[in-house]
């Protein structure tokens, strides 16, 4: 495990939100569920991911728009569209005049709209984000991001649109995996780029010294650790690691180590009946 890894662990779609939107131009669905993290795709038409806050981003087909929450977004057709919907929870939408929408927009499993030939097709799937570790994940996300399809897996989107017009045994559960994927390969994606922000602990995964430190951290948390013996590990001397891990990551590698840890604790806490004293054995 890595860094990465071990945070995208900490957010698995369980019972995700997912709906597929046809659309007649001029639109806007206006996202205020509080969802922490919800994923867009254009199949066909064109859209803009419209924040609180900043300029529209133009959203392609194809292209995959991470959303963070719990800021409102929308996204429309054109930008400056009048809301024709706004999400509240997965059971409660409502139209344009703010009264809940009827079944009459509902065209099939998971699939909304009012005509099946209209121009613009979007899938939408929201996670729900519990736990320190997934809070980690989300502070190193702006609220907004766009990946572009070339830097896409772009049958998996497929795929997806594809499932989410199913009702099969167990539907739920492939399209909650499928979601998962596509959040992984997103964020890869989107910290490779140019015009990305990564955090410091993802760009030091990429050093020989200090990145093989913070796998062997995430492998291992509960191993006594000391800068020494991660140092042989990664086969430099003790002051070497020390410097290089401090001036990459932002913090010495012992102050990493143990928010690490806490992190770990704070959720088998949480989410477990462990005690106190098994909870810090294992971490």
């Amino acid at each position: 495990m890595d860094a990465l890894s071990d945070l995208l662990d900490g957010v698995r779609a369980r019972g995700a939100l997912f709906s597929r939107s046809i659309l007649e131009p001029p639109w806007s669905v206006c996202f205020d569920d509080f969802m922490p993290l919800t994923l867009i795709t254009m199949v066909r038409g064109r859209s803009w991911v419209v924040p609180e806050k900043g300029e529209p981003l133009p959203l392609a087909v194809g292209d995959i728009a991470v959303l963070r929450g719990p800021a409102v977004h929308t996204v429309a057709s054109p930008p400056d569209a009048a809301t024709t919907c706004t999400v509240l929870s997965e059971q409660v939408c409502l139209g344009a005049d703010g009264t809940a929408l009827n079944e009459d927009i509902v065209l099939g499993v998971r699939t909304y709209g009012h005509s099946l030939d209209a121009p613009d097709l979007m899938l939408s799937g929201g996670f729900e984000v519990g736990g320190e570790v997934g809070r980690r994940l989300l502070s190193a996300l702006p609220e907004v991001l766009v990946v572009p399809a070339g830097a896409c897996h772009d049958p998996l989107t497929r795929i997806i649109g594809n499932e989410m017009g199913l009702q099969a045994p167990g539907q739920q559960v492939v399209l909650d995996r499928l979601l998962d994927l596509a959040l992984v390969a997103a964020l890869r994606a989107w910290f490779d780029r140019p015009e990305a922000d990564p955090p410091a602990w993802y760009t030091a995964l990429g050093d020989p010294v200090v990145g093989a430190a913070l796998r062997a951290v995430h492998n291992r948390p509960d191993t006594a650790w000391t800068v020494a013996e991660l140092a042989r590990v990664c086969g430099v001397s003790r002051a070497t690691l020390a410097r290089d891990f401090t001036a990459l990551v932002g913090v010495p590698p012992m102050a990493y180590l143990a928010e690490w840890r806490m992190t770990l604790a704070a959720d088998l806490l949480r989410n477990t009946q462990e005690t106190v004293g098994a909870i810090a054995r294992r971490v």
